[in-house]
């Protein structure tokens, strides 16, 4: 496997096919289930995702909460550090401690160490204040925010949802609601857990109905999942490292359905790469509570332990989470499917269709 070339998850997608906006109704979606030994395809869509599902499978959600990551300062000049000048991007991408943030600004070229930068509310007045304190690669910088009483109620006010950059368009008010599960709970997220965005009430109400299990984990979504990969073989691609949490509820059913031989199906690649980074690390040993942080690339050949089924959008050419599909469903059998999406006008990315794998 390590002579797979990043340019062998390549496919053609017409730009028309990358979803603009949310369906009109949430969990609206057509969805695309393969059976992953043989890649038979089945055109559905996602209303009917109990039907596919097992009593006595567990449904692992991760709950992860989408932050206004997205910001608009203003730099003060060194010399006259009272005159605002020239407006700045900046995107939160990462906590760094108390205060701190790991942050890409936009336009990067001119942002220097010791920089401080203004961040208004609509009213005028200065929301949040900050100051560079570290300078790295394509537009990265590390700063300190100046301590204010609720920094996630100054988000709040300021803040814009940070929408993905294959999706064209300012963020709107619903984009608040849309581009965030129903079952979002733990702030922390610059991306969407994108496959949870289908769900409802109704239909995790379903799953309960036919009795399938749900747990949750908690997996922070960091903006390194859209970033390209600048390599040209797989087995040189790093993550950037994300944070989750096991709690002790979740780890106690993941344990239950090992021993009982149950189906775990995982909602999206960030579930499978939190379960999969806990059993790595469990060795064989049962899972325990805990938090911790993860750059687990899978790719083809990779040993799934935990995850059997899966639930998940579609993803971006050459990407690492098209690499994990593959791993799990096989590259011919998902390059095909994909294919058969194109071909059937399905909608791809973040707000698009999704595929259930199992």
């Amino acid at each position: 496997m390590s002579q797979l070339r990043v340019e062998d998850f390549n496919y053609d997608l017409p730009p028309e096919l990358i979803a603009q906006q949310p369906p009109a109704v949430r969990g609206a979606s057509r969805m695309l289930a393969m059976d992953r030994a043989t890649g038979a395809l089945e055109d559905t869509a996602f209303v009917n995702l109990p039907e596919l599902l097992r009593a006595g499978d567990l449904v692992v959600l991760n709950d992860s909460r989408v932050i206004p990551a997205r910001l608009f300062a203003h730099r003060t000049l060194q010399r006259d550090r009272e005159k605002p000048t020239g407006r700045i991007e900046v995107m939160l991408t990462e906590p760094a401690g108390e205060n701190r943030w790991h942050a890409l600004v936009r336009p990067g070229r001119k942002i220097a160490i010791g920089e401080r930068l203004v961040f208004p509310a609509a009213d005028g007045t200065i929301a949040l204040e900050a100051e560079v304190l570290e300078r790295g690669l394509y537009g990265d910088r590390l700063i300190e925010f100046a301590p204010v009483e609720d920094f996630y109620a100054a988000l709040e006010s300021i803040g814009h949802i940070p929408l993905p950059p294959y999706i064209h368009r300012n963020d709107a008010d619903t984009d608040c609601e849309r581009y965030q599960t129903v079952y979002a709970r733990e702030r922390g997220s610059v991306a969407a857990p994108t496959a949870g965005l289908h769900f409802t009430p109704e239909t995790l109400a379903s799953l309960t109905a036919k009795g399938v299990e749900t747990a949750r984990v908690t997996l922070h979504v960091g903006l390194g999942t859209f970033a390209p990969l600048r390599v040209e073989r797989v087995d040189e691609v790093k993550l950037h490292r994300e944070r989750y949490t096991i709690g002790a509820a979740t780890a106690e059913a993941l344990n239950r359905a090992v021993a009982e031989k149950r189906r775990i199906v995982a909602v999206g690649t960030t579930v499978v790469r939190t379960l999969e980074a806990a059993a790595l690390a469990a060795n064989g040993a049962p899972i325990q509570p805990h938090s911790g942080s993860t750059e687990l690339f899978i790719s083809p050949g990779f040993n799934f332990r935990l995850v059997q089924a899966l639930v998940t959008n579609f993803h971006l050419p050459q990407s690492s989470l098209l690499m994990l599909v593959s791993a799990f469903a096989g590259r011919e059998h998902v390059l095909a499917a994909y294919n058969h999406a194109v071909q059937n006008k399905y909608r791809f990315f973040s707000y698009g269709d999704c595929m259930f794998i199992s």
